[in-house]
Protein backbone atom coordinates (compact mmCIF):
# COMPACT_ATOMS: atom_id res chain seq x y z
CA UNK A 1 0.00 0.00 0.00
CA UNK A 2 1.27 3.48 -1.19
CA UNK A 3 1.23 6.20 1.19
CA UNK A 4 0.81 9.61 0.05
CA UNK A 5 3.79 11.83 0.38
CA UNK A 6 3.17 15.04 1.94
CA UNK A 7 5.20 17.75 1.15
CA UNK A 8 7.03 20.19 3.88
CA UNK A 9 5.39 23.51 3.62
CA UNK A 10 7.18 26.31 2.36
CA UNK A 11 8.77 28.23 5.61
CA UNK A 12 8.46 31.48 3.13
CA UNK A 13 4.58 31.92 2.13
CA UNK A 14 2.77 35.11 1.12
CA UNK A 15 1.24 36.55 3.91
CA UNK A 16 -1.20 39.79 3.90
CA UNK A 17 -2.24 42.50 5.95
CA UNK A 18 -4.84 40.78 7.46
CA UNK A 19 -2.49 37.79 8.95
CA UNK A 20 0.29 40.31 10.56
CA UNK A 21 -3.03 42.57 11.60
CA UNK A 22 -1.96 40.85 15.14
CA UNK A 23 1.78 41.82 15.15
CA UNK A 24 1.83 45.47 13.41
CA UNK A 25 3.56 47.92 15.42
CA UNK A 26 2.62 51.76 15.17
CA UNK A 27 4.60 54.14 15.90
CA UNK A 28 3.73 55.97 19.15
CA UNK A 29 4.00 59.57 19.09
CA UNK A 30 6.81 61.10 21.48
CA UNK A 31 4.44 62.60 24.10
CA UNK A 32 6.72 64.53 26.74
CA UNK A 33 3.73 66.56 27.91
CA UNK A 34 4.52 64.67 31.39
CA UNK A 35 7.85 66.52 31.93
CA UNK A 36 7.29 69.78 29.23
CA UNK A 37 3.97 70.22 29.83
CA UNK A 38 3.27 70.31 26.00
CA UNK A 39 4.29 68.01 22.43
CA UNK A 40 6.55 70.60 20.24
CA UNK A 41 6.78 69.83 16.64
CA UNK A 42 9.21 72.69 15.75
CA UNK A 43 12.53 71.45 16.33
CA UNK A 44 14.16 74.81 16.93
CA UNK A 45 11.83 75.06 19.91
CA UNK A 46 12.08 71.81 20.96
CA UNK A 47 15.82 72.45 21.58
CA UNK A 48 15.65 75.05 23.44
CA UNK A 49 12.82 73.67 25.94
CA UNK A 50 15.50 70.84 26.42
CA UNK A 51 18.35 72.76 27.08
CA UNK A 52 16.58 74.48 29.81
CA UNK A 53 14.53 71.68 31.44
CA UNK A 54 18.33 69.48 31.28
CA UNK A 55 20.38 72.32 32.38
CA UNK A 56 22.51 71.92 29.17
CA UNK A 57 24.68 74.99 29.60
CA UNK A 58 25.32 73.83 33.56
CA UNK A 59 26.08 70.67 32.09
CA UNK A 60 28.74 71.42 30.27
CA UNK A 61 30.17 74.32 32.07
CA UNK A 62 30.94 71.16 34.41
CA UNK A 63 32.43 68.63 31.50
CA UNK A 64 34.32 71.31 30.65
CA UNK A 65 36.04 71.94 34.10
CA UNK A 66 36.76 68.63 34.52
CA UNK A 67 38.66 67.58 31.42
CA UNK A 68 39.44 64.15 32.82
CA UNK A 69 36.66 62.68 32.46
CA UNK A 70 37.35 61.29 28.81
CA UNK A 71 34.35 58.91 28.30
CA UNK A 72 31.31 60.21 29.23
CA UNK A 73 28.23 58.00 29.40
CA UNK A 74 24.52 59.30 29.24
CA UNK A 75 22.25 57.11 31.09
CA UNK A 76 18.31 57.70 30.19
CA UNK A 77 15.29 56.10 31.77
CA UNK A 78 12.61 54.55 29.03
CA UNK A 79 10.85 57.28 29.11
CA UNK A 80 13.43 59.73 28.02
CA UNK A 81 15.50 57.78 25.56
CA UNK A 82 13.91 59.93 23.12
CA UNK A 83 15.80 62.74 24.16
CA UNK A 84 19.46 61.03 24.48
CA UNK A 85 20.30 62.00 20.29
CA UNK A 86 19.77 66.01 20.77
CA UNK A 87 21.03 65.71 24.19
CA UNK A 88 24.05 64.12 22.83
CA UNK A 89 24.50 66.61 19.54
CA UNK A 90 24.44 69.58 22.04
CA UNK A 91 26.73 67.99 24.19
CA UNK A 92 29.66 67.37 21.45
CA UNK A 93 28.91 71.25 19.94
CA UNK A 94 30.16 72.40 23.18
CA UNK A 95 32.48 69.52 24.78
CA UNK A 96 36.14 71.14 25.01
CA UNK A 97 38.55 67.71 23.87
CA UNK A 98 40.99 66.89 26.09
CA UNK A 99 44.49 67.84 25.51
CA UNK A 100 47.30 65.02 25.70
CA UNK A 101 50.84 65.84 27.51
CA UNK A 102 53.57 65.20 25.14
CA UNK A 103 57.31 65.05 26.31
CA UNK A 104 59.53 67.82 26.86
CA UNK A 105 61.48 66.78 23.33
CA UNK A 106 58.49 66.78 20.82
CA UNK A 107 56.41 69.75 19.65
CA UNK A 108 53.40 71.07 21.69
CA UNK A 109 49.89 70.27 20.72
CA UNK A 110 48.19 71.70 18.21
CA UNK A 111 44.31 72.13 16.86
CA UNK A 112 43.22 70.03 13.73
CA UNK A 113 39.33 69.96 12.82
CA UNK A 114 38.16 70.30 16.03
CA UNK A 115 39.93 67.76 17.49
CA UNK A 116 43.58 68.45 19.71
CA UNK A 117 46.29 65.44 19.09
CA UNK A 118 49.75 65.73 19.32
CA UNK A 119 52.65 65.76 16.49
CA UNK A 120 54.73 63.50 17.99
CA UNK A 121 54.55 59.67 16.38
CA UNK A 122 55.21 57.91 19.75
CA UNK A 123 51.63 60.21 20.86
CA UNK A 124 48.09 58.43 20.36
CA UNK A 125 45.26 61.44 19.59
CA UNK A 126 43.44 61.61 23.09
CA UNK A 127 39.31 62.65 21.87
CA UNK A 128 36.80 63.00 24.63
CA UNK A 129 33.43 60.71 23.10
CA UNK A 130 29.93 60.58 24.59
CA UNK A 131 28.38 57.01 24.78
CA UNK A 132 24.40 56.55 25.22
CA UNK A 133 23.50 53.37 27.48
CA UNK A 134 20.89 52.12 25.30
CA UNK A 135 19.76 49.91 28.18
CA UNK A 136 20.45 49.66 32.14
CA UNK A 137 21.26 46.58 33.28
CA UNK A 138 18.82 46.78 36.39
CA UNK A 139 16.51 49.22 37.47
CA UNK A 140 16.40 52.55 35.83
CA UNK A 141 17.10 54.50 38.96
CA UNK A 142 20.07 53.41 39.91
CA UNK A 143 23.42 54.17 38.19
CA UNK A 144 24.38 51.69 35.47
CA UNK A 145 28.16 51.52 36.30
CA UNK A 146 28.04 47.95 34.60
CA UNK A 147 27.01 49.17 31.36
CA UNK A 148 29.45 52.40 31.69
CA UNK A 149 32.38 49.85 32.35
CA UNK A 150 31.71 48.53 28.86
CA UNK A 151 33.45 51.30 27.55
CA UNK A 152 35.48 51.87 30.04
CA UNK A 153 33.45 55.08 30.84
CA UNK A 154 35.10 57.66 33.46
CA UNK A 155 31.38 59.42 34.02
CA UNK A 156 27.85 58.39 34.37
CA UNK A 157 25.53 61.42 33.79
CA UNK A 158 21.97 60.50 35.38
CA UNK A 159 19.07 61.80 33.67
CA UNK A 160 15.32 61.66 35.39
CA UNK A 161 14.78 60.39 38.87
CA UNK A 162 17.11 58.39 40.86
CA UNK A 163 17.34 56.55 44.00
CA UNK A 164 20.89 57.99 44.88
CA UNK A 165 21.94 54.92 46.44
CA UNK A 166 26.22 55.01 46.18
CA UNK A 167 27.82 52.99 43.63
CA UNK A 168 30.85 51.52 44.33
CA UNK A 169 33.86 53.28 42.29
CA UNK A 170 32.07 55.09 39.08
CA UNK A 171 31.32 58.67 39.29
CA UNK A 172 28.17 59.97 38.95
CA UNK A 173 26.72 63.11 37.97
CA UNK A 174 22.71 63.60 38.67
CA UNK A 175 20.51 65.75 36.11
CA UNK A 176 17.20 65.48 37.51
CA UNK A 177 15.08 67.93 35.04
CA UNK A 178 12.90 70.67 35.98
CA UNK A 179 10.01 69.17 35.17
CA UNK A 180 6.65 71.72 33.92
CA UNK A 181 4.09 71.43 36.82
CA UNK A 182 0.43 73.64 36.68
CA UNK A 183 1.09 75.39 40.01
CA UNK A 184 -2.39 76.71 40.28
CA UNK A 185 -3.74 73.45 39.87
CA UNK A 186 -1.48 71.58 42.42
CA UNK A 187 -2.14 74.58 44.85
CA UNK A 188 -5.96 73.87 44.69
CA UNK A 189 -5.87 70.10 44.72
CA UNK A 190 -3.50 70.59 47.97
CA UNK A 191 -6.74 72.63 49.68
CA UNK A 192 -9.27 70.61 48.43
CA UNK A 193 -7.69 67.19 50.22
CA UNK A 194 -6.47 69.27 53.19
CA UNK A 195 -9.01 72.18 53.70
CA UNK A 196 -8.31 72.64 57.77
CA UNK A 197 -5.47 74.89 57.71
CA UNK A 198 -3.55 73.31 60.77
CA UNK A 199 -2.94 69.81 58.96
CA UNK A 200 0.37 68.34 59.28
CA UNK A 201 1.33 67.66 56.04
CA UNK A 202 4.99 66.60 54.66
CA UNK A 203 5.20 68.08 50.83
CA UNK A 204 7.32 64.92 48.86
CA UNK A 205 8.07 64.52 45.21
CA UNK A 206 10.23 62.36 43.21
CA UNK A 207 13.63 63.85 42.16
CA UNK A 208 12.99 66.18 39.51
CA UNK A 209 9.33 67.31 41.03
CA UNK A 210 11.31 67.98 43.74
CA UNK A 211 12.05 71.16 42.36
CA UNK A 212 8.81 72.30 42.52
CA UNK A 213 7.96 71.88 46.37
CA UNK A 214 9.76 75.29 47.68
CA UNK A 215 7.89 77.18 45.87
CA UNK A 216 4.54 75.15 46.66
CA UNK A 217 5.89 75.33 50.61
CA UNK A 218 5.34 79.47 50.61
CA UNK A 219 2.51 79.69 48.68
CA UNK A 220 1.03 77.59 51.37
CA UNK A 221 2.17 79.16 54.08
CA UNK A 222 1.04 82.62 52.79
CA UNK A 223 -2.40 81.47 53.22
CA UNK A 224 -2.25 80.12 56.62
CA UNK A 225 -1.22 76.79 56.61
CA UNK A 226 1.46 76.71 59.43
CA UNK A 227 2.43 73.21 60.03
CA UNK A 228 3.51 72.06 56.47
CA UNK A 229 6.81 70.66 56.01
CA UNK A 230 8.73 70.44 52.69
CA UNK A 231 11.17 67.43 51.44
CA UNK A 232 14.29 67.83 48.87
CA UNK A 233 16.87 65.68 47.87
CA UNK A 234 19.29 64.34 50.07
CA UNK A 235 22.23 65.05 48.42
CA UNK A 236 25.44 63.34 51.19
CA UNK A 237 22.94 60.07 50.65
CA UNK A 238 24.40 59.19 47.31
CA UNK A 239 28.67 59.41 48.64
CA UNK A 240 31.85 61.43 47.54
CA UNK A 241 31.66 60.26 43.94
CA UNK A 242 28.13 61.85 43.08
CA UNK A 243 27.81 65.69 41.30
CA UNK A 244 24.60 67.73 40.85
CA UNK A 245 23.27 69.27 38.56
CA UNK A 246 21.89 73.01 40.23
CA UNK A 247 22.22 74.21 43.46
CA UNK A 248 19.86 73.93 46.48
CA UNK A 249 18.51 77.45 48.25
CA UNK A 250 16.26 77.09 50.97
CA UNK A 251 15.91 80.21 51.66
CA UNK A 252 16.18 80.06 55.43
CA UNK A 253 14.57 76.62 56.02
CA UNK A 254 16.13 74.12 58.49
CA UNK A 255 16.66 70.40 58.27
CA UNK A 256 14.18 68.48 60.88
CA UNK A 257 14.32 65.18 59.47
CA UNK A 258 16.05 62.95 57.42
CA UNK A 259 14.66 60.06 55.95
CA UNK A 260 17.24 57.98 53.73
CA UNK A 261 17.39 60.16 50.02
CA UNK A 262 15.05 62.81 51.51
CA UNK A 263 15.76 65.74 53.75
CA UNK A 264 12.56 67.48 55.31
CA UNK A 265 13.02 71.30 55.76
CA UNK A 266 10.60 73.92 57.78
CA UNK A 267 11.33 77.41 59.16
CA UNK A 268 9.68 76.19 62.28
CA UNK A 269 12.47 73.93 63.52
CA UNK A 270 10.63 72.25 66.56
CA UNK A 271 8.02 70.49 64.38
CA UNK A 272 9.45 67.36 64.10
CA UNK A 273 10.51 65.89 67.30
CA UNK A 274 10.72 62.30 66.72
CA UNK A 275 9.98 59.41 64.57
CA UNK A 276 6.71 58.59 66.46
CA UNK A 277 5.31 61.73 65.73
CA UNK A 278 6.32 61.45 62.29
CA UNK A 279 4.57 58.62 61.86
CA UNK A 280 1.26 59.20 63.87
CA UNK A 281 0.70 62.52 63.27
CA UNK A 282 1.80 63.87 59.84
CA UNK A 283 0.30 62.76 56.56
CA UNK A 284 2.37 62.79 53.36
CA UNK A 285 1.17 64.78 50.17
CA UNK A 286 3.30 62.88 46.95
CA UNK A 287 3.89 64.81 43.49
CA UNK A 288 4.21 61.60 41.01
CA UNK A 289 2.99 58.08 41.89
CA UNK A 290 6.16 56.12 43.40
CA UNK A 291 7.37 52.86 42.46
CA UNK A 292 5.65 50.35 44.82
CA UNK A 293 8.55 49.57 46.64
CA UNK A 294 8.71 53.37 47.86
CA UNK A 295 5.11 53.45 48.23
CA UNK A 296 5.25 50.98 50.69
CA UNK A 297 7.82 52.32 53.07
CA UNK A 298 6.13 55.84 52.86
CA UNK A 299 2.79 54.43 53.92
CA UNK A 300 4.63 52.79 57.26
CA UNK A 301 6.06 56.20 57.90
CA UNK A 302 3.46 58.61 57.36
CA UNK A 303 -0.28 58.30 59.12
CA UNK A 304 -2.20 58.74 55.54
CA UNK A 305 -0.60 58.98 51.97
CA UNK A 306 -2.41 61.54 49.53
CA UNK A 307 -0.75 61.21 45.55
CA UNK A 308 -1.14 64.01 43.41
CA UNK A 309 -0.47 63.23 39.75
CA UNK A 310 0.49 65.76 37.80
CA UNK A 311 -0.36 64.83 33.70
CA UNK A 312 -4.28 64.14 35.16
CA UNK A 313 -4.05 66.99 38.20
CA UNK A 314 -5.94 64.23 40.05
CA UNK A 315 -5.52 63.12 43.84
CA UNK A 316 -5.08 59.48 44.58
CA UNK A 317 -5.60 57.88 48.30
CA UNK A 318 -5.23 54.30 47.67
CA UNK A 319 -5.50 51.04 47.61
CA UNK A 320 -1.61 50.51 48.33
CA UNK A 321 0.15 48.33 48.49
CA UNK A 322 -0.39 45.77 52.32
CA UNK A 323 2.25 45.04 54.87
CA UNK A 324 -0.12 41.73 55.85
CA UNK A 325 1.39 40.30 52.64
CA UNK A 326 4.62 41.15 53.77
CA UNK A 327 4.38 39.39 57.06
CA UNK A 328 2.40 36.28 54.91
CA UNK A 329 5.87 36.05 52.99
CA UNK A 330 7.82 36.41 55.90
CA UNK A 331 6.34 33.55 57.48
CA UNK A 332 6.79 31.16 54.62
CA UNK A 333 10.38 32.05 54.53
CA UNK A 334 10.67 30.64 58.05
CA UNK A 335 10.48 26.89 56.62
CA UNK A 336 11.39 27.56 53.34
CA UNK A 337 14.42 24.76 52.83
CA UNK A 338 16.22 26.33 49.76
CA UNK A 339 16.41 29.76 49.39
CA UNK A 340 17.10 31.73 46.50
CA UNK A 341 19.45 34.91 46.72
CA UNK A 342 18.51 36.92 43.71
CA UNK A 343 20.83 40.23 43.33
CA UNK A 344 19.10 42.71 41.23
CA UNK A 345 22.55 44.74 41.49
CA UNK A 346 25.96 45.02 41.20
CA UNK A 347 26.75 48.66 41.59
CA UNK A 348 25.48 49.72 45.20
CA UNK A 349 27.66 49.43 47.98
CA UNK A 350 27.14 47.20 50.64
CA UNK A 351 25.88 44.60 48.18
CA UNK A 352 28.20 42.30 48.40
CA UNK A 353 28.60 42.11 52.33
CA UNK A 354 24.70 41.48 52.35
CA UNK A 355 25.32 38.64 50.47
CA UNK A 356 28.08 37.33 52.57
CA UNK A 357 26.21 38.39 55.43
CA UNK A 358 22.76 36.50 54.25
CA UNK A 359 24.68 33.50 52.99
CA UNK A 360 26.49 33.08 56.70
CA UNK A 361 22.92 33.35 58.33
CA UNK A 362 21.39 31.12 55.99
CA UNK A 363 23.89 28.34 56.79
CA UNK A 364 23.31 29.23 60.37
CA UNK A 365 19.93 27.76 60.38
CA UNK A 366 21.06 24.45 58.20
CA UNK A 367 18.70 25.82 55.05
CA UNK A 368 20.27 25.58 51.48
CA UNK A 369 21.11 28.83 49.69
CA UNK A 370 21.75 29.38 45.88
CA UNK A 371 22.78 32.42 43.97
CA UNK A 372 21.90 34.31 41.03
CA UNK A 373 22.82 37.20 38.68
CA UNK A 374 19.39 37.38 35.83
CA UNK A 375 19.40 41.14 35.36
CA UNK A 376 16.24 42.42 35.60
CA UNK A 377 14.15 39.65 36.97
CA UNK A 378 10.74 38.91 35.74
CA UNK A 379 8.14 35.85 36.05
CA UNK A 380 9.50 33.76 32.97
CA UNK A 381 12.87 33.69 34.27
CA UNK A 382 12.55 32.55 38.33
CA UNK A 383 10.36 29.99 37.10
CA UNK A 384 12.67 28.23 35.76
CA UNK A 385 14.65 27.52 38.75
CA UNK A 386 11.75 25.15 40.43
CA UNK A 387 13.95 23.76 43.24
CA UNK A 388 13.91 27.38 45.34
CA UNK A 389 10.95 27.91 47.90
CA UNK A 390 11.46 31.13 48.55
CA UNK A 391 13.72 34.47 46.63
CA UNK A 392 15.20 37.30 48.97
CA UNK A 393 16.13 39.96 46.01
CA UNK A 394 18.76 42.36 46.84
CA UNK A 395 18.07 45.36 44.82
CA UNK A 396 17.82 49.37 45.40
CA UNK A 397 14.96 50.35 47.46
CA UNK A 398 13.13 52.48 45.03
CA UNK A 399 12.56 50.12 42.20
CA UNK A 400 14.51 47.42 42.28
CA UNK A 401 12.39 45.07 45.07
CA UNK A 402 9.84 42.85 43.71
CA UNK A 403 6.45 43.26 44.96
CA UNK A 404 3.86 39.96 43.91
CA UNK A 405 0.89 42.14 44.47
CA UNK A 406 -0.91 39.80 42.13
CA UNK A 407 0.57 36.87 42.29
CA UNK A 408 2.07 36.38 39.22
CA UNK A 409 5.32 34.75 40.26
CA UNK A 410 5.31 30.93 41.08
CA UNK A 411 7.08 31.29 44.58
CA UNK A 412 7.02 33.94 47.12
CA UNK A 413 9.55 37.14 46.92
CA UNK A 414 11.04 38.95 50.65
CA UNK A 415 13.88 41.46 51.17
CA UNK A 416 16.92 40.57 53.37
CA UNK A 417 15.26 42.32 56.18
CA UNK A 418 12.57 39.83 56.42
CA UNK A 419 14.79 37.33 55.92
CA UNK A 420 16.97 38.17 58.88
CA UNK A 421 13.31 38.50 60.97
CA UNK A 422 12.25 34.77 59.14
CA UNK A 423 15.38 33.08 60.39
CA UNK A 424 15.73 34.76 63.65
CA UNK A 425 13.99 32.61 66.80
CA UNK A 426 11.89 34.72 68.18
CA UNK A 427 9.66 37.23 65.70
CA UNK A 428 8.91 41.07 66.68
CA UNK A 429 6.83 42.39 64.21
CA UNK A 430 6.87 46.28 64.62
CA UNK A 431 5.44 47.24 61.49
CA UNK A 432 8.58 49.04 60.19
CA UNK A 433 9.83 48.13 56.39
CA UNK A 434 13.74 48.53 56.22
CA UNK A 435 15.10 48.52 52.92
CA UNK A 436 18.61 49.70 53.35
CA UNK A 437 21.64 47.60 53.63
CA UNK A 438 23.32 49.08 55.95
CA UNK A 439 20.63 49.05 58.69
CA UNK A 440 20.22 45.32 57.38
CA UNK A 441 23.52 44.54 58.02
CA UNK A 442 23.91 45.67 61.68
CA UNK A 443 21.24 43.71 62.88
CA UNK A 444 23.65 40.92 61.11
CA UNK A 445 26.36 42.66 62.95
CA UNK A 446 24.46 42.34 66.59
CA UNK A 447 23.38 39.05 65.99
CA UNK A 448 26.81 37.69 65.18
CA UNK A 449 28.36 39.34 68.23
CA UNK A 450 25.73 37.98 70.25
CA UNK A 451 26.51 34.10 69.38
CA UNK A 452 29.83 33.98 68.14
CA UNK A 453 29.74 30.18 68.10
CA UNK A 454 27.62 29.74 65.08
CA UNK A 455 29.99 28.75 62.67
CA UNK A 456 31.62 25.87 65.11
CA UNK A 457 28.01 24.74 66.12
CA UNK A 458 25.08 25.93 64.02
CA UNK A 459 22.35 23.98 65.59
CA UNK A 460 22.05 22.42 68.64
CA UNK A 461 21.51 18.44 69.21
CA UNK A 462 17.81 19.28 70.46
CA UNK A 463 17.13 21.92 68.19
CA UNK A 464 17.74 19.59 65.39
CA UNK A 465 14.98 17.13 65.66
CA UNK A 466 12.33 19.81 66.58
CA UNK A 467 9.33 19.63 64.40
CA UNK A 468 8.22 22.67 62.31
CA UNK A 469 5.11 23.68 61.24
CA UNK A 470 4.38 26.00 58.61
CA UNK A 471 2.42 29.28 60.00
CA UNK A 472 0.39 29.96 56.85
CA UNK A 473 -1.06 26.20 56.20
CA UNK A 474 -0.41 24.80 59.49
CA UNK A 475 1.24 21.76 57.82
CA UNK A 476 4.21 19.76 58.49
CA UNK A 477 7.33 20.44 56.95
CA UNK A 478 9.98 18.23 57.24
CA UNK A 479 12.58 19.86 54.56
CA UNK A 480 12.40 23.17 56.73
CA UNK A 481 16.63 22.84 57.66
CA UNK A 482 18.47 20.26 54.78
CA UNK A 483 21.74 20.76 56.32
CA UNK A 484 21.13 19.91 59.86
CA UNK A 485 21.22 16.55 59.10
CA UNK A 486 24.57 16.52 57.51
CA UNK A 487 25.94 14.93 60.89
CA UNK A 488 23.96 12.39 60.18
CA UNK A 489 24.88 11.25 56.75
CA UNK A 490 27.91 9.02 56.11
CA UNK A 491 30.01 10.84 53.45
CA UNK A 492 32.85 8.81 54.31
CA UNK A 493 34.21 5.98 51.69
CA UNK A 494 33.24 2.18 52.87
CA UNK A 495 35.85 0.30 55.17
CA UNK A 496 36.93 -2.03 52.39
CA UNK A 497 37.34 0.84 49.60
CA UNK A 498 40.91 3.16 50.04
CA UNK A 499 40.21 6.14 50.64
CA UNK A 500 39.73 8.77 47.98
CA UNK A 501 39.35 5.77 45.36
CA UNK A 502 35.58 7.39 43.96
CA UNK A 503 35.89 9.49 41.04
CA UNK A 504 32.22 10.23 40.86
CA UNK A 505 31.05 13.59 41.13
CA UNK A 506 27.88 12.89 42.23
CA UNK A 507 26.83 10.42 44.90
CA UNK A 508 23.54 9.40 46.55
CA UNK A 509 23.27 7.62 49.96
CA UNK A 510 20.73 8.41 52.81
CA UNK A 511 17.79 9.13 50.12
CA UNK A 512 20.15 12.69 49.79
CA UNK A 513 22.25 13.59 46.65
CA UNK A 514 25.86 15.22 47.41
CA UNK A 515 28.23 16.90 44.54
CA UNK A 516 31.40 17.09 45.45
CA UNK A 517 30.38 16.33 49.05
CA UNK A 518 28.53 19.25 48.94
CA UNK A 519 24.33 18.77 49.55
CA UNK A 520 22.33 19.69 46.84
CA UNK A 521 18.78 20.06 47.36
CA UNK A 522 18.48 21.06 43.89
CA UNK A 523 20.17 17.52 42.19
CA UNK A 524 17.69 15.91 45.18
CA UNK A 525 14.54 17.86 43.70
CA UNK A 526 15.48 16.49 39.93
CA UNK A 527 15.47 13.07 41.21
CA UNK A 528 12.19 13.04 43.05
CA UNK A 529 10.55 14.81 39.36
CA UNK A 530 8.75 12.08 37.40
CA UNK A 531 10.41 13.64 34.00
CA UNK A 532 14.09 14.78 34.26
CA UNK A 533 14.59 15.48 30.76
CA UNK A 534 14.96 14.64 27.39
CA UNK A 535 16.41 10.31 26.74
CA UNK A 536 15.83 9.66 30.82
CA UNK A 537 12.79 7.75 29.86
CA UNK A 538 14.53 5.69 27.15
CA UNK A 539 14.24 1.90 27.84
CA UNK A 540 15.00 -1.34 25.75
CA UNK A 541 10.76 -1.79 25.74
CA UNK A 542 10.11 0.81 23.94
CA UNK A 543 13.06 1.23 21.59
CA UNK A 544 11.44 1.16 17.90
CA UNK A 545 13.90 -0.62 15.56
CA UNK A 546 12.32 0.54 12.42
CA UNK A 547 12.57 4.34 13.76
CA UNK A 548 10.56 6.94 15.45
CA UNK A 549 6.86 7.27 13.49
CA UNK A 550 6.29 10.46 11.86
CA UNK A 551 3.47 12.65 12.49
CA UNK A 552 2.32 15.63 11.13
CA UNK A 553 3.18 18.97 13.19
CA UNK A 554 1.38 22.21 13.67
CA UNK A 555 1.42 25.06 10.43
CA UNK A 556 0.62 28.56 10.29
CA UNK A 557 2.23 31.37 11.94
CA UNK A 558 2.88 32.25 15.66
CA UNK A 559 -0.05 34.52 15.47
CA UNK A 560 -2.27 32.45 13.80
CA UNK A 561 -1.86 28.44 13.53
CA UNK A 562 -3.99 26.50 11.83
CA UNK A 563 -5.09 24.42 15.03
CA UNK A 564 -6.01 28.08 16.54
CA UNK A 565 -8.14 28.99 13.41
CA UNK A 566 -10.05 25.50 13.39
CA UNK A 567 -10.64 25.58 17.30
CA UNK A 568 -11.62 28.97 17.77
CA UNK A 569 -14.47 29.94 19.99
Amino acid sequence: METETVAAPALSTTQGDEIFSLGRYDDADKDRRSYLGQNVTDRGELTEMLKKHYMIDEMIEFLNKNVHFKKVTLQFPDYLVKDSALITQLLQEKLVQNTCQPDKEQPLCRENSGRTCCQSNDKETTERRVWILADTAYSSCCVDEVASEHVNGDLVVHFGDACLNAVQKLPALYCFGRPFVRSNELLLKFQETYPETDSKVVLMANAPYSYHLEALYDSLRAIGYENIVYSDVNRNFAGDNAFFLGNQQHNGSEVVYTLDNRILLSKDAKIIQNDEELQNNFDLFHITNPDDPRLLFLTTKFKFVSIFEPLTSKVSQGPFPSMMKRYKFMHVARTAGTIGLLVNTLSLRNTKETVDKLAKLIRKNGKKHYMFVVGKPNVAKLANFEPIDVWCILGCSQSGIILDQFNEFLKPIVTPYELTMALNPEITWTGQWVLDFKQVLKELEDEDLGDQAADENPILDEESEAPEFDAVTGKYVSSSRPLRNLKHIDVSSPADEPSGSSNQLVEKFSGTVAIGNTLSTSAAHLQNRQWTGLGSDFTADNYEEDGATLEEGGSGIASQYQFDRHNRV
